[in-house]
């Protein structure tokens, strides 16, 4: 990425985010964007805030819980604290994502099971058919 900063069109293309989206996270201050004017500029610190922003979402981490842990950042320990904080959490969210994919793939499993009786008696249903006809 640029050093420069990016206007909110290309931090946009650059992220595959809508600009509501940019706006939001700068609405609940997860984004500090430079303005001039009416236009808002991001920074080489945006860019990295917004890649955390992201990737925190997709880890199923709520807004505040990554609010918490950016703000972490500013302690002056080496980022230790953050990092130390980040990864309790990880473990949490990993735990209830194992958990939800194990529940899941339990109604996969019957849901195919209940399938495979659908389509059996199906076949016996129009088989009793055809041999009524």
């Amino acid at each position: 990425m640029p050093t420069e900063t990016l206007n909110i069109r290309e931090m946009c293309d650059a992220f595959d985010v809508t600009p509501r989206t940019l706006r939001f996270y700068e609405a609940k201050e997860l984004l500090f964007p430079q303005r001039e004017g009416q236009r808002r500029l991001f920074t080489r610190s945006d860019r990295a805030r917004l890649k955390l922003i992201l990737r925190g979402k997709r880890f199923g981490f709520s807004l505040e819980e990554i609010r918490q842990l950016l703000d972490l950042y500013q302690m002056d320990d080496g980022q230790l604290t953050q990092l130390s904080q980040s990864y309790a959490l990880a473990e949490k969210h990993l735990a209830e994502m194992e958990a939800q994919k194990a529940e899941l793939d339990e109604a996969i499993a019957e849901l195919k099971t209940q399938m495979e009786w659908g389509a059996a008696k199906l076949k016996e249903i129009s088989g009793q058919k055809h041999n009524a006809a």
